[in-house]
């Protein structure tokens, strides 16, 4: 039984986003333990509420939010990547969802350190 985090750096329209998702629903559903979940670069897009996604479209940010609810894993968002894309400084907190920590590369450190292993996707 081994210790997961995962760091997720594409964006949520690409489908290594999907595998990203997939692989952490997968690691909850064995005896293995997912201790977060970190979003870096354009991974930090995932927790943007104000995209559009069609009816019939992989939707990113309600996956992220069901893992999280369900689950209870830590989604942990880079603050500097967040910055550079618009969703975290003071009049635009509002545009990252509240299910995802606002977190630096600090805490992926402290992460990783009692990781066994850690995956970037």
């Amino acid at each position: 039984m081994a210790n997961f985090v995962v760091m997720v750096t594409t964006p949520p329209y690409s489908h290594l986003t999907a595998t990203a998702l997939e692989f952490c629903r997968s690691l909850v559903a064995s005896e293995h333990t997912l201790t977060g979940v970190f979003f870096y670069q354009d991974g930090v897009l995932n927790a943007a509420q104000n995209q559009l996604v069609a009816s019939d479209e992989f939707n990113a940010l309600s996956q992220w939010q069901t893992l999280h609810q369900q689950h209870q894993i830590p989604l942990h968002l880079c603050i500097t990547a967040a910055e550079k894309r618009g969703l975290s400084d003071e009049n635009a907190l509002s545009l990252a969802n509240s299910d995802f920590v606002i977190s630096g590369l600090g805490q992926f450190a402290e992460m990783s350190i009692d990781a066994d292993r850690v995956i970037q996707l």
